[in-house]
């Protein structure tokens, strides 16, 4: 009789266990005023916040008295010649001081950095570059090429960067550009033959700005001739860019491109001469980038100025470690020659004075996530399952230009609770850290991914049954 009655509270245990078991799943459907419970697929989705201070997540990150940069960035901007001016870490790309750092402005003949970067990525250095017309037709500054005469490309570069000519941009555009187009010899081009070849290199000009984040830039010339057209919309559009997109083409060309050496040696380049491929004619060319023994540590640069732009500078400089890129648009018109040199000064001396690199620890600390409908390991239906959260790709420290002021401050979106299935990996939240200033303003630095640490299967019928089974059916023959 007793193992009768072992037997009969087992099958009322199934039961109750079944009976629970579609309760818990009836429970998925959102009652009046609920949320539905997210399903693993859907974690990344329906994220739940749990509050700062409930992660475990503190500040961790440096104190220093206020050094009043604030302050100090206004004095900059009072002191300042250029209609717009940015200052950027190359190295993490962060805008570090900006003065109408977005507003779309013209950029004479600054526009060349990205014709010789180009120009270094898809060309060869040593390929044979032929003058059509249209290139020999160029305004001043120029080299003084003629129709038909050819060129080394390394030499063309050169011109272009040091002396800053204009029939060496387009020859060099038309030359690359019209590379897989069924066009004549340069010299038998017409203008409009010529013309086109050059856009499709100014086409690809803007795309690359685009690929490397300058969302405000548009290339019309290779060489940066004020220049506009009608877009499809009926819009005007002019060649043109902002001092934040140009200061960080500028650190592309510094840091980022492949032909980033090859850009430095040219550009710093004090003079150089050469002659064309038949011997003909022999030039000279000087480095017109006086800045460049202005401060110690300066690493490139290219001037440019235009009617319509008037002066502008794109800069870079290194000094113990850091790395700043400066970027100066409409920085006065003639007699204002010098002011570029001014504002270039006051810049990098801003950026050497108040920022240093500086390492940030935001502690976190993380608490198990509970797992409804889970199945336990140990087979007990009854047993609360959890699963440990994982930070696979940790990036603490975080180490950046930072003023004393600045904080590195840590904000986490972490799930409270998850449905069974969970699948080892799977997105359960993450940890936004920003660079958070003394007056409250922060800016987005990164966001770390947070996954489930184990995997965790769903309990089901089989499950319960196996249980039961084990508990109270697989008893000893013996027992009475």
């Amino acid at each position: 009789m007793g193992r009768r009655k072992q037997r009969a509270a087992a099958v009322l245990l199934c039961i109750l266990a079944v009976s629970m078991m579609l309760a818990g799943r009836g429970s998925g459907k959102a009652g009046k005023g609920e949320k539905p419970a997210p399903t693993a697929a859907g974690v990344a989705e329906q994220r739940g916040t749990l509050p700062t201070e409930q992660a475990g997540i503190t500040d961790g990150s440096e104190t220093g008295e206020h050094a009043g940069t604030s302050g100090a960035a206004a004095e900059l901007t009072g002191k300042l010649y250029a209609r717009a001016a940015v200052l950027l870490d190359m190295d993490s790309g962060r805008i570090l001081y900006e003065k109408n750092g977005s507003e779309v402005l013209p950029m004479a003949s600054t526009t060349k950095i990205m014709t010789c970067i180009l120009a270094l990525e898809e060309g060869d250095r040593n390929s044979m570059v032929t003058a059509s017309a249209y290139a020999a037709g160029q305004p001043k500054v120029h080299l003084g090429m003629q129709k038909g005469m050819t060129y080394k490309m390394d030499d063309l570069l050169h011109s272009l960067m040091l002396e800053s000519h204009n029939d060496s941009a387009v020859a060099i555009a038309e030359y690359l550009g019209g590379l897989g187009m069924e066009l004549p010899e340069p010299e038998e081009r017409s203008r409009e033959q010529s013309q086109q070849a050059v856009r499709a290199f100014c086409d690809r000009m803007t795309q690359k700005a685009r690929e490397i984040g300058c969302e405000h830039t548009t290339f019309l010339t290779p060489n940066g001739l004020d220049a506009g057209e009608t877009g499809p919309d009926g819009e005007e559009i002019i060649h043109s860019t902002t001092a934040e997109d140009l200061a960080l083409i500028m650190r592309y060309c510094v840091t980022l491109s492949p032909a980033r050496e090859a850009f430095l040696e040219i550009t710093r380049t004090p003079s150089c001469s050469f002659a064309d491929s038949d011997g003909k004619r022999s030039y000279s060319c000087t480095n017109h980038n006086a800045f460049l023994t202005m401060m110690d540590g300066v690493l490139t640069g290219k001037t440019g100025f235009t009617n319509g732009a008037g002066y502008c500078y794109v800069g870079a400089l290194e000094r113990d470690g850091r790395q700043f890129a400066l970027a100066l648009l409409a920085c006065g018109w003639p007699n204002h020659k010098t002011w570029k040199w001014s504002d270039s000064r006051l810049l990098f001396t801003y950026g050497l004075e108040h920022y240093e690199y500086r390492e940030f620890m935001p502690e976190v600390r993380t608490v198990p996530i509970a797992v409804t409908e889970g199945a336990a390991e140990s087979g007990n239906p009854f047993e609360t399952v959890s699963v440990t959260i994982e930070r696979p790709e940790n990036p603490l420290p975080i180490r950046l230009l930072a003023e004393p002021s600045e904080q590195v401050t840590a904000e986490a979106e972490i799930r409270e609770s998850l449905e069974a299935p969970v699948e080892k990996g799977m997105e359960v939240g993450c940890i936004s850290y920003y660079l958070t200033a003394d007056d409250g303003s922060r800016e987005f630095l990164r966001k770390e991914v947070l996954t489930a640490g184990e995997t965790v299967t769903r309990k089901d019928f089989r499950y319960i049954f196996t249980f039961i089974g084990k508990r109270f059916l697989n008893l000893s023959q013996d027992q009475p």
